[in-house]
């Protein structure tokens, strides 16, 4: 007999990245099974008018996720405005791509401060909520570069297994406290950032909803690898068992070597601008919170498959 979904009816959920793509989508979804959702975003604007355009009681909210301060006021917003924290979504991540060498220093620490240390933390500041109650659900958005490397994405894909392993020894650390870790490891999504990379044989772009909707399913269910797609598993899982020399035949046969080494850098041209200005420091940082004072209170992930 199939085990009994977990209802989410009530239960209140924070995301990073939440103004676009990813984000919005997996807000869209619970705020359908009841939930009570804050998304947060270093785009304060948007954010904000994304929360007024899903309704239901959304709220949007600021966070710089490189900054623990603002991360840690942003939970502790949600939590003044809709109660005790039940799943914390680690959406917001960059993908910036080229070759290796021609990668700008500040573009890899731009990469590591986001898409690994927004997800330390973030989870640390999750844990110091769940644990004392023995609850709570850690969602971190991987990809399925988590899982493999590809080139054109180096730096990226070395986050994103930065994140499969955080994520996999957080689980074993709390396992026995009654808090769940989900991992999630999507294909390329068809969002800004994945937009303009090279089509893999077999494998098509997915749509946010797609993502959300394992999201979803995750939270019911206690799943803990959420591939998306599903069919997307036992090929990764399966290339650690097989030779070196068939797996990069098997990943040259599906073209999965040319996903972020081969974009349409045109398609590709408004999101390339928006990682620049983010590199670059022009995209405006949050004010750091003071002292004594209500303090301030990202971006969403794809993967490809061969990956918000």
């Amino acid at each position: 007999m199939a085990k009994a979904l977990r209802p989410l009816t009530g239960k209140v959920v924070a995301i990073t990245g939440g103004a676009r793509g990813i984000g919005r989508a997996t807000a869209a979804a619970l705020i359908g099974q009841g939930a009570r959702v804050a998304i947060g975003d270093i785009d304060t604007a948007l954010v904000e008018r994304t929360a007024q355009e899903l309704g239901s009681g959304t709220i949007g909210l600021p966070v710089d996720v490189t900054q623990r301060e603002s991360f840690s006021t942003f939970l502790t917003d949600v939590e003044s405005r809709l109660g005790p924290l039940d799943v914390l979504i680690n959406n917001a991540g960059i993908m910036p791509i080229g070759p290796f060498l021609e990668e700008s220093d500040a573009t890899a620490a731009r990469l590591i401060d986001i898409n690994l240390h927004g997800v330390i933390f973030g989870s640390k500041l999750a844990l110091e909520r769940f644990l004392p109650r023995r609850s709570g659900h850690l969602v971190n958005i991987a990809s399925s570069a988590g899982k493999s490397g590809f080139p054109g994405g180096a730096t990226y894909c070395a986050t994103k297994h930065a994140v499969v392993g955080l994520s996999e020894a957080i689980r074993q650390e709390v396992k026995d406290a009654g808090i769940d870790v989900s991992i999630v490891m999507p294909v390329v999504v068809n969002t800004e950032l994945g937009s303009g990379l090279a089509k893999a044989r077999g494998f098509k772009p997915i749509e946010p909803e797609d993502v959300a909707n394992a999201i979803v399913e995750a939270l019911q269910t206690g799943r803990v690898d959420v591939y998306c797609p599903k069919s997307v598993g036992p090929i990764l899982r399966s290339q650690h068992v097989m030779p070196r020399r068939v797996v990069d035949a098997i990943g040259h046969f599906f073209k999965g070597d040319q996903v972020l080494s081969n974009p349409d850098h045109a398609a590709r041209a408004a999101y390339e601008a928006r990682m620049a200005e983010t590199i670059s420091g022009g995209e405006k940082s949050l004010p750091a919170p003071v002292a004594d004072e209500t303090p301030a209170a990202s971006e969403e992930e794809p993967a490809v498959p061969v990956s918000k």
